[in-house]
């Protein structure tokens, strides 16, 4: 397992929860010395424009602060891609998150769509034909629907259920209803765990959900598989969901 993070994610480039001074902190401690990290490059404009209007991708320069840690976001989920390509699965320690990010426009605290770069990147390549997105965020991502909604090669998959047991038993049906794919990518939001927005997972179901995304992956997917930071905001609880989750996806 690499962990992809620049210390660039730790600078604050917004007003809103994702920026908050502390949060990226609150996860790099408890992984550091546990698992190798690796420190990406910013995106290039060509790999944003796989996903992006020329449009959007000049809106957002208008702020160049913002833009250089939004790049450098969408250049960790480009290099968590190619890892989990090579074999080796990745976590994308990075932000702003990216998910409710579509082609022309972004809110939610997103700015460009991070996982979808990483796709479109490897499809572009001609590595990854076939994938299937786990997006576990309390929130569901409507950029990237609104990115593959076309692409019958690229499943979208978002559990809503009310109950921990119910949301991972769903997330273990919809997995497998997927069948066989070449990459498992993963929109990893953290804030449907408990003392979080959402108040549903702990740090049991975290683990859980990791050794059914590692699973499916390991069964279906050739093994690789990697997952990209979004959502999560009590700094008192994100690091040990985080790396609950990771010790059950290594």
């Amino acid at each position: 397992m690499k962990i992809v993070y620049n210390p660039r994610c730790c600078e604050v480039y917004a007003g809103d929860p994702a920026s908050e001074p502390g949060r990226i902190e609150a996860i790099c401690a408890p992984l550091e010395g546990r698992f190798p990290f690796l420190e990406p490059e910013p995106a290039t404009e060509a790999d944003l424009l796989l996903v992006h209007s020329n449009h959007h991708i000049e809106s957002i320069k208008r702020d160049s602060h913002l833009y250089e840690i939004a790049s450098l976001a969408a250049g960790g989920a480009l290099l968590a891609a190619r890892t989990a390509f090579s074999g080796e699965p990745c976590f994308g320690l990075i932000r702003p998150p990216g998910h409710h990010a579509s082609p022309a426009d972004c809110w939610g605290f997103c700015f460009f769509n991070n996982l979808a770069v990483s796709l479109k990147a490897l499809s572009a390549s001609g590595d990854v034909e076939r994938a299937v997105i786990l997006d576990f965020d309390l929130h569901f991502g409507d950029g990237t629907e609104n990115i593959f909604c076309g692409d019958a090669n690229v499943s979208y998959l978002h559990p809503e259920e009310a109950s921990a047991g119910a949301f991972l038993e769903r997330t273990e049906r919809g997995l497998e209803e997927a069948g066989d794919r070449d990459m498992l990518a993963i929109s990893a939001g953290f804030d449907r765990g408990r003392n979080d927005w959402g108040d549903l997972l702990g740090e049991e179901d975290y683990r859980r959900l990791g050794e059914i995304a590692r699973d499916y992956a390991v069964e279906h997917c050739e093994g690789r598989r990697y997952a990209l930071l979004e959502g999560g905001y009590n700094h008192q609880v994100l690091g040990r969901h985080v790396l609950a989750f990771l010790e059950g996806f290594e």
